[in-house]
């Protein structure tokens, strides 16, 4: 946990009630009108996990010098013209020639009508900072990439004041790592419309606001990548109201109806999130992962930062550690996984699984974990479980989380173990063993529930329940095999 955060739980001590709308007041209520003084990820039931509004794309006059900084930092600018990375003077541009002023002050004045902290604005300023932070660290592994030169070798191990001062003083205000975030950051903080009238109803129509390589232009590998993240999670609305329905009714014994209800909302929610999904091999090529990728590596269990980084100025000098942008940061999975009560195995792959919980924002933080105090409290998987229809919705909303992890899995395959030996993810998790950890641990609880249902009753189990159980019996081998193969020839421990 970063020394930073002031809130260390998972959920805070006032979010203790048991009712969900009680313990969020916010959920059912109009995103636009809800102020900026509250977290942009403030979740509701119309925007998911997605920010309340459209990121903000331009900071105050204040940030000028950042503005610049960060416009030019791309090896392809919006322009066409080649950007700071592209000459590998992202760092001579902050050290020698002062382009970035110390701006930590101009933060106090991120404030609403009301004299509070403008969290909106203050998103904003952190994405920038932390665009150029992970720009300054990895440049020097982005320029060995260039030159042809083997492995990343080391990236820069202090982080001037100009950036680590305002970096940590932003990410104190939202409660999250100072580092580059998933969510606000790097995906969910970044993007914007060619046409504000369309919105989000057409992929084409989603532009990034910031990007490393050349995501500026909307049709590059880049742009594909983090925008087809934003076009999966859009659809993340359905999953809250979902689980609200679930929750709610299981704890007000309304019946079996509005529980198969809630199950048939996020069954079709997954429908749409995974078909978004798999126009990821379209929109972003496998092939040219590794360029990009190069600047969402963290700074914990990296050898590019094998003794972290110190913040100028910041932990007394002390080198601090976080892990970088991954995909393991989004809450749609997890907000299942802690419905349905899929337990994970104990062992290290699981400590790294927890350890990913703190890299959300706050308010997805605190969702997850109610949501899974909740769950467990109300016994959600022994009460789906309670007939043969909520059994075979259960099913396949866990055969969902099958998919996706399983879909997942072909990414990292297709993506990265096959195009690069470096052992581990952008967040800092072993990269041939992570991902199976979780997806076997939800092919063991379909086999669990399975073999728990009565012989009779699988006489009224729809045939593509039978066909589903043989699909993942199916795969946990051809799993299994590929596993003990990658391990095999990287010469790490299958466990």
């Amino acid at each position: 946990m970063s020394p930073f955060m002031t809130d260390r739980s998972e959920v805070s001590r006032d979010v203790q009630d048991d009712s969900v709308r009680s313990a969020f007041p916010n959920i059912d209520a109009d995103p636009y009108t809800l102020p900026s003084s509250l977290d942009p990820f403030t979740i509701t039931t119309s925007t998911g996990f997605m920010p309340l509004r459209t990121p903000m794309v331009d900071s105050p006059p204040l940030f000028e010098p950042l503005m610049k900084l960060v416009s030019d930092l791309p090896v392809v600018k919006l322009d066409g013209s080649p950007g700071l990375l592209a000459k590998y003077q992202v760092g001579p541009s902050i050290v020698e020639h002062h382009a970035l002023p110390d701006l930590s002050e101009a933060i106090d004045h991120l404030t609403t009508a009301d004299g509070k902290p403008d969290l909106t604005a203050i998103t904003a300023v952190f994405r920038e900072y932390a665009f150029i932070a992970s720009a300054y660290l990895l440049e020097p592994c982005w320029e060995r990439q260039c030159k042809g030169l083997e492995g990343y070798g080391l990236g820069r191990q202090v982080l001037p004041k100009c950036i680590a001062g305002p970096l940590v003083k932003t990410a104190k205000m939202l409660d999250i790592h100072p580092f580059m975030s998933y969510a606000a950051a790097y995906c969910h903080y970044n993007y914007s419309f060619a046409d504000p009238a369309i919105g989000l109803n057409e992929y084409s129509n989603l532009r990034l606001i910031r990007a490393f390589e050349t995501g500026l232009n909307p049709t590059s590998s880049e742009a594909g990548f983090v925008l087809t993240h934003v076009d999966m999670v859009k659809h993340s609305p359905g999953l809250i109201r979902g689980t609200t329905d679930i929750l709610d009714a299981i704890e007000s014994g309304k019946g079996r109806s509005d529980v198969t209800h809630g199950l048939e909302i996020m069954l079709e929610t997954m429908r749409r999130i995974e078909a978004s999904m798999e126009t990821m091999w379209a929109n972003s090529k496998p092939k040219d992962y590794t360029t990009y990728r190069t600047f969402i590596f963290g700074i914990l269990k990296q050898s590019m930062f094998s003794n972290g980084v110190i913040y100028e100025g910041e932990n007394d000098n002390e080198p601090l550690y976080f892990r970088g942008e991954s995909g393991a940061n989004d809450s749609i999975i997890p907000l299942i996984d802690n419905l349905l009560e899929i337990p994970m195995p104990e062992n290290p792959l699981t400590d790294t699984l927890k350890d990913f919980r703190s890299y959300r924002p706050k308010p997805h933080r605190e969702f997850l974990a109610f949501v899974r105090r909740r769950a467990g409290e109300l016994g959600v998987r022994e009460y789906c479980c309670g007939d043969v229809e909520t059994t075979v919705l259960y099913f396949r909303l866990l055969d969902h989380v099958r998919s996706f992890r399983w879909r997942h899995w072909l990414f990292a395959r297709e993506y990265i173990i096959r195009r690069s030996s470096h052992p581990t993810a952008t967040g800092g998790s072993p990269i041939v063993t992570w991902l199976p950890n979780q997806l076997f641990a939800v092919m063991d609880l379909m086999s669990a529930v399975w073999n728990e249902i009565d012989p009779e009753d699988k006489e009224e189990v729809p045939a593509f329940v039978f066909e589903m159980m043989d699909n993942v019996e199916d795969q946990r081998v051809k799993l299994r095999r590929e596993v003990d193969r990658w391990c095999s020839e990287r010469g790490v421990s299958v466990n």
